[in-house]
């Protein structure tokens, strides 16, 4: 298994960073992490993107694999790997997406719904795909999708939380993302950091429990 694709397998949480302003972002970073998340993936709309993924990995180094999400075309994708984010994450299927990741040897995920554009994107060099909304279809949907792709690494995001991450786990996913769910901007913005940690130590402490069952 390629290195990064090892490391977000571990962690099991992804933490989805949309629009963290400059001056919260090590903070939230450091609570993640101390609460046992240890990937982030800051979107790609978010302002300055290319300066705050060269300041998460410049501060975190190896302790961190820092990704960046919502990329929709292949130069937002060069873009944001010069800057320096190890994966890649779209909300749709995009094959130039994944041809520039795989070019630039970096891992990606294509955002999916069925089985047809889950198998379309492993095929054209995906690492693994995001079952993106996830709260439409819920983990019943990955597990059928994973019964005749078990080949394929799933990871579902959105509308994943601590109350179903077992169950999403428990349906072949391997590894979670979730953006507001985890990350509490509110709390943030009040300097209660150690909140952001309590959910991080939650959420890791949930999927550990749930591959620990299987």
């Amino acid at each position: 298994m390629n290195e990064t694709l090892s490391r977000l397998a571990d962690t099991g949480v992804v933490a989805v960073l949309r629009g963290v302003e400059a001056d919260q972002l090590i903070e939230i970073t450091e609570a993640l992490r101390e609460g046992g998340v240890t990937a982030v993936e800051i979107t790609a709309d978010t302002t300055d993107v290319a300066g705050k993924l060269g300041e998460v990995t410049g501060s975190f180094g190896d302790e961190v694999v820092v990704g960046t999400g919502t990329v929709l075309d292949s130069e937002t994708a060069r873009t944001t790997l010069m800057a320096g984010a190890e994966f890649v994450v779209s909300p749709s299927l995009h094959e130039d997406v994944i041809a520039t990741c795989n070019r630039y040897g970096a891992v990606t995920a294509p955002g999916v719904m069925t089985p047809t554009e889950a198998i379309r994107g492993y095929e054209a060099g995906a690492d693994f795909v995001k079952v993106f909304p996830a709260k439409t279809v819920g983990p019943a949907h990955l597990g059928a999708m994973k019964g005749p792709l078990g080949q394929i690494p799933m990871m579902p995001t959105g509308g994943v939380g601590p109350d179903n991450a077992a169950d999403y786990v428990d349906a072949g996913a391997f590894a979670v993302g979730a953006g507001g769910a985890l990350v509490d901007y509110d709390a943030a913005e009040r300097g209660d950091y150690e909140a952001i940690t309590r959910t991080a130590r939650e959420f890791t402490r949930v999927v550990e429990e749930a591959r620990d069952d299987d």
